[in-house]
């Protein structure tokens, strides 16, 4: 392949990834406001569904949160019954937050279509192709997560 075709290719997925940011951006967006919330509590209810549960002081690591931000936003997704909280069994000084079903149930409606189309749209590749596939949206993540270190820090 000639030099000049790689670095077009380069280019063009360079623009590509950016293009798929912004309309992830974009969809996550219409989504936090078909339920009534903003993009961090969107963050959060997406950490708690995927870990299924979580300590509070936990969820302002992972969001960058402090205490008192993580409270006012716990309390706004109580309010809307997205979130419970509950004594922690080992420690009841504690709280653990999980998702409510009503959240789990109105993210699964928006997101799950959208699963679903991925899992079909993946399906089209080879077992090879998959494992180049994960291996570069593994290593842009991590990418992503260097450089989100250095400019918070």
């Amino acid at each position: 392949m000639s030099s000049d075709k790689r670095k077009n290719l380069q280019q063009e997925l360079a623009g590509e990834i950016r293009a798929l940011q912004t309309a992830v951006d974009s969809f996550d967006a219409a989504a936090a406001e078909r339920l009534g919330i903003n993009r961090t509590d969107l963050h959060c209810l997406d950490i708690l569904m995927q870990r299924e549960s979580a300590a509070p002081s936990e969820l302002g690591a992972a969001l960058g949160l402090t205490t008192g931000s993580v409270t006012a936003l716990l309390d706004r997704l109580d309010r809307l019954g997205y979130v419970t909280r509950s004594p922690d069994p080992r420690d009841r000084r504690k709280s653990v937050v999980r998702p409510a079903p009503e959240a789990v149930r109105a993210v699964e409606e928006l997101f799950g279509p959208l699963a679903q189309d991925g899992f079909r749209h993946v399906a089209r590749y080879t077992t090879e192709q998959l494992e180049l596939l994960l291996d570069f949206m593994r290593s842009s993540r991590e990418l992503q997560e260097r450089h989100l270190d250095r400019i918070r820090s």
